[in-house]
């Protein structure tokens, strides 16, 4: 697994993992990361420098890194509530409901649910827009 710093157009930056180099390459060229903060598409590595600090550094890096992990963790959750609560859920059947949808077979709505990368890309290739959201799980309270 590698991590690399990513950002999109607007300017945004996050990191990803991949299994590889290529791995990222092939799923850039397919459009499927997206930015988790916009959703933009327009993804390129970001410069990376190589982390030489002190122990005090270390520390205000550490929670710098903490606080964008709690920030993001909360946008996300912002996110899957607000799609639980305005869309429907069409689990496996999202890739064929999405087409419904998009060729007038049925009412126009927003759906959520289940498609691996073949399929989202294939909708992507249709003109149909489909966007990855990483889902986290639920917390308890």
């Amino acid at each position: 697994m590698i991590v690399f710093d990513l950002g999109c157009s607007r300017g945004h930056r996050f990191e990803a993992w991949f299994r590889d180099g290529s791995s990222f390459d092939q799923q850039r060229s397919d459009r499927e990361i997206a930015c988790p903060m916009c959703g933009d598409r327009e993804i390129a590595k970001a410069p990376m420098a190589p982390h030489v600090a002190t122990t005090v550094r270390h520390a205000d890096a550490s929670h710098e890194k903490k606080d964008r992990r709690i920030e993001v963790r909360k946008f996300l959750e912002r996110v899957r509530q607000h799609v639980e609560t305005t869309c429907d859920y069409v689990g496996a059947s999202f890739p064929e409901e999405a087409r419904r949808i998009h060729y007038g077979e049925s009412d126009a709505r927003g759906i959520y649910g289940e498609a691996d990368h073949k399929e989202a890309k294939e909708l992507r290739d249709e003109g149909i827009d489909v966007h990855p959201i990483p889902w986290l799980p639920k917390r308890s309270s």
